[in-house]
């Protein structure tokens, strides 16, 4: 086995950058490249391009190349949701260098060039989804003296049964991406699937408000049934 150190690329020019993703659209035969194609073909990894030029949609355009799609065909509530899961399947906070596929549906040159840095994008999407974020849990003994005072069924409701993504993401944040019940989490558990469910049922009055909600996987869930605080 031979031992040698990578090449390094933070001293190559722009030009010889640009000219090495002008070659990747002549071996291709179209008059763009993207992301997952330069990977595959080009001589430097698309984060030292999208780090010198700030996104992909610039270096495209340095080298004179077509845009690789719409720089408008991209919702901020889709970019926002693309974090979301990345940070999901993490179960902390992304970093700039993660956002590729397969991982990331985007780069993190989409979000710079939409938000104008990374650091901004991570704020906005942090107010997005602290639009509806929840307030700290309650107890379960105050959860539970609160189920007391509920009259089954015909309590008048205040919320809606179903929740948003961003209160399910807020409340996995909270709960640390791990099943209140027994503790495991996707992470360390491959094949886990985490629910946020009502403590209190919906079925005996509970509402659909964060002290009243936490994450359980699907096994321990499902075993719920209607019943609480267990």
């Amino acid at each position: 086995m031979k031992f040698q150190l990578e090449t390094y690329h933070r001293n190559v020019s722009n030009e010889d950058l640009i000219q090495d993703v002008r070659h990747v659209s002549k071996q291709s035969g179209k008059h763009t490249v993207t992301i997952a194609e330069y990977e595959q073909l080009g001589k430097y990894h698309p984060s030292t391009l999208q780090r010198r030029f700030r996104s992909w949609f610039n270096v495209l355009q340095v080298a004179g190349l077509q845009d690789s799609r719409s720089r408008l065909n991209i919702s901020e509530e889709e970019l926002f949701d693309n974090i979301k899961d990345v940070w999901i399947a993490l179960e902390r906070q992304p970093k700039y260098s993660e956002f590729k596929l397969p991982l990331s549906k985007y780069s993190a040159g989409t979000y710079e060039n939409r938000f104008g840095s990374w650091r901004k994008a991570l704020e906005a999407f942090v107010n997005y989804i602290n639009s509806d974020n929840p307030k700290e849990a309650q107890s379960k003994d105050s959860i539970q003296s609160k189920s007391r005072e509920v009259s089954g069924n015909n309590a008048k409701k205040k919320t809606k049964r179903g929740l948003s993504e961003r209160l399910r993401f807020a409340i996995l944040l909270r709960d640390g991406f791990r099943c209140q019940s027994c503790g495991k989490s996707p992470l360390k558990s491959p094949g886990i699937e985490l629910h946020v469910d009502h403590i209190i049922p919906w079925s005996q009055g509970g509402e659909t408000v964060a002290e009243n909600l936490q994450t359980k996987c699907k096994k321990c869930n499902l075993g719920k049934g209607n019943a609480f605080l267990k």
